[in-house]
């Protein structure tokens, strides 16, 4: 069983995974249908602004309880995390709009499936090794 500490934080990094995933899913199409890229190739395109992002949102909100480390560093941790979670959440989205006509056809729902793959991993990661106490 979770704590109820957890859970709240779990909650928030859900909020703030979701204003992450608006931004991952403009920055998608604007790759795919702006600059021309292929479908994985902007979804690639889109992470790092959004991990930038979401590490910002978890840093104020999140875990903002979290002994203050310098920024640089915590954020370079946190990209490492969502590195990790790249396997998870890409992969995921890659699987998908590969072999599944209407993912092709509407990557945000490979998007969405990719995000929902990475969640859980990303969250107890991050809140083991980036904003630990």
């Amino acid at each position: 069983m979770i704590s109820r500490d957890t859970f709240w934080q779990f909650f928030r990094f859900g909020i703030v995974g979701g204003i992450g995933f608006c931004m991952d899913a403009a920055l998608l199409y604007l790759g795919i249908n702006v600059l021309g890229l292929g479908r994985i190739t902007a979804a690639l395109f889109s992470f790092p602004p959004t991990v930038t992002v979401t590490w910002i949102g978890n840093r104020l909100f999140t875990f903002r309880h979290a002994p203050r480390v310098q920024a640089s560093k915590q954020l370079a941790k946190f990209a490492t995390v969502c590195a990790i979670g790249l396997i998870f959440n890409r992969g995921t989205y890659a699987l998908l709009v590969s072999t599944v006509p209407l993912v092709y056809q509407y990557p945000i729902l490979g998007l969405l499936g990719g995000t929902c793959a990475g969640m859980f991993f990303n969250f107890f990661a991050a809140k083991r090794h980036v904003f630990a106490a």
